[in-house]
């Protein structure tokens, strides 16, 4: 993720954002609550809409949002999924794991949709869930199997105490984020490059020094994570795409559109090489977006289309991207 699991989406602006909206969403009331999750929930809306009004959701939280964004696990839109369960991660609200616990064993639900419920699973971090994450750490699906087994890591780390103690020697995060691994301890570039693409080690210490390179946020440190999407694990890959959204550095823009337009990569790691492209918000981004806002993989053409609105908002002098309550009171 994710804002970004799932970004996740659009993490990036999380600091820009959430200052702004904590003051006036606090004192939504429930039908204001109500009155933005029928706007998600409707699929006659469009696409980039409900997104933002997912994204207030988010902001807002509490059970009423939370109810709000469950009930939309029955839509058709495996992109809007991921990212349902992707804010609910970040929400850290334990009153989300049931409905978590369901997407995440529901086998009809999409791949992407489910990795992300195990994230969030490990994101709210109780432990309660940890037998079921070591279920799912066997599942067929590779990309579910990797994520519940980084889950699994990640709680035991937080059951350790890693979370009061940190990483002795590491970078804080930046950007707000609930990450699936802590970022490794200080070391140069070249040796967080070297950890980071060593598909030898578990996947957990690799997602550590992604997590320690993000932080860096240097040009340099952008580039080694770019050579991660060309590592075997689609989760992996995916994951280097949320975190070079996240940076929004222009120098991640070559390896971010060479993995949106290979037709054979996965769709997962191409969305969010489309989502990353958006959040960087330069002219050449939107125009490599829109060569593939009409592509054949439905979850790469509607992240292609709320990468542009992201983008639009980037270069926009709007107040905030997570606007369902602004949107409310212009139409009344």
């Amino acid at each position: 993720m994710g804002y970004s699991k799932h970004s996740e989406l659009f993490l990036s602006m999380e600091l820009s954002i959430y200052s702004t909206v904590i003051s006036y969403t606090s004192m939504a009331s429930e039908q204001e609550v109500a009155a933005v999750g029928r706007i998600l929930i409707n699929p006659k809306q469009d696409l980039t809409t409900r997104f933002r009004a997912l994204f207030t959701l988010r902001n807002l939280g509490g059970l009423e949002a939370i109810e709000w964004i469950s009930q939309t696990f029955v839509d058709d839109s495996a992109l809007l999924k991921h990212e349902l369960a992707y804010c609910l991660g970040q929400m850290q609200d334990e009153r989300a794991i049931p409905t978590l616990e369901t997407v995440l064993k529901d086998t009809t639900q999409e791949p992407m949709v489910r990795h992300e419920a195990g994230e969030a699973l490990g994101a709210i971090g109780n432990p309660v869930v940890l037998d079921l994450l070591k279920e799912y750490s066997e599942d067929p699906v590779i990309e579910v199997a990797e994520t519940c087994q980084l889950a699994v890591r990640r709680l035991e780390w937080l059951m350790s105490g890693g979370d009061q103690k940190g990483e002795e020697g590491s970078d804080g995060n930046p950007y707000c984020s609930v990450d699936p691994a802590p970022p490794a301890q200080k070391k140069t570039v070249s040796e967080l490059r070297t950890q980071l693409l060593d598909e030898r080690l578990p996947l957990f210490e690799r997602y550590k020094a992604m997590f320690a390179l993000r932080n860096l946020g240097t040009e340099e440190a952008v580039l080694a994570l770019g050579d991660g999407l060309q590592c075997s694990s689609a989760l992996f890959r995916h994951e280097i795409g949320y975190v070079l959204g996240q940076i929004q550095h222009p120098a991640s823009i070559p390896q971010l559109q060479a993995g949106l337009e290979r037709d054979e990569e996965n769709a997962m790691v191409r969305h969010e090489c489309a989502e990353a492209l958006g959040a960087i918000g330069k002219e050449e981004c939107m125009k490599i977006l829109e060569r593939y806002r009409k592509d054949k993989e439905r979850v790469v053409k509607e992240s292609c289309e709320v990468a542009l609105d992201m983008l639009e908002y980037e270069n926009s002098k709007q107040f905030q991207y997570a606007d369902g309550l602004l949107r409310l009171q212009g139409e009344q």
